[in-house]
């Protein structure tokens, strides 16, 4: 029995607002900013701090010079260990995956969460996608300028584009992750039928990726 969805997606898609309306569909738990809240209380820092992480890696400078202090004489001082960066929130997201697997009843946004959860037989994989004229028109929608949400279309997946590259050695999308790959511009309503049927489908069938995740790497 699936008891888990993952919902990866592109930027500016609506992935998100499709998360929410099937969690609240499905009466299950919404993984989206529940896992930034709970990312952030586990870190003892601000939910700011989470979000500044989400899916994308530590410019080279942030990089570089967190290796230089693991390897001065600060090491195990305060500064150190108040530093929040992508290394920590995936660390994190890899022990809060197996709580999420536990409780089940679940729609994970992002984060890492097809990789972390590859393994369970009783997950979901979805990924959502859409034209860029799509994706800029439901930005918009949403209140962005035009500029910003063409900036933004253009920029966001890259860097999820290197988060994935990174942490997981992979391509993003790894399509042998995914049971299902929607094109959202059909509709939401429309995105969330599919998905529920093609669950139906597959009941008790999961798909065998064979991708085997790498250690997450130190800081360079």
């Amino acid at each position: 029995m699936l008891r888990i969805i993952t919902i990866e997606r592109e930027y500016g898609c609506g992935g998100g607002a499709i998360a929410a309306q099937l969690a609240e569909r499905l009466g299950w738990q919404l993984w989206d900013r529940r896992l930034t809240e709970e990312i952030a209380r586990m870190a003892n820092v601000d939910c700011s701090a989470v979000m500044r992480c989400d899916e994308r890696v530590d410019s080279r400078f942030h990089r570089l010079a967190k290796a230089f202090w693991r390897g001065s004489y600060e090491r195990g001082s305060r500064l150190e260990n108040q530093v929040f960066d992508a290394d920590c929130m995936v660390s994190m997201m890899e022990q809060i995956a197996p709580r999420i697997a536990q409780e089940g009843n679940a729609v994970v946004v992002g984060r890492g969460a097809p990789f972390f959860l590859r393994e369970q037989p009783d997950a979901f994989h979805v990924f959502l996608y859409a034209p860029r004229a799509e994706k800029i028109r439901r930005l918009l929608q949403d209140g962005a300028t035009k500029s910003d949400a063409e900036d933004l279309v253009d920029t966001i997946d890259r860097e999820r584009i290197a988060f994935v590259k990174h942490y997981f050695d992979a391509d993003w999308p790894t399509r042998s992750l995914y049971h299902v790959m929607i094109n959202t511009a059909v509709g939401n309503e429309e995105v969330i039928e599919t998905i529920l049927h093609t669950m139906q489908m597959v009941e008790g069938h999961p798909k065998a990726t064979g991708y085997e995740r790498p250690k997450v790497p130190n800081a360079v």
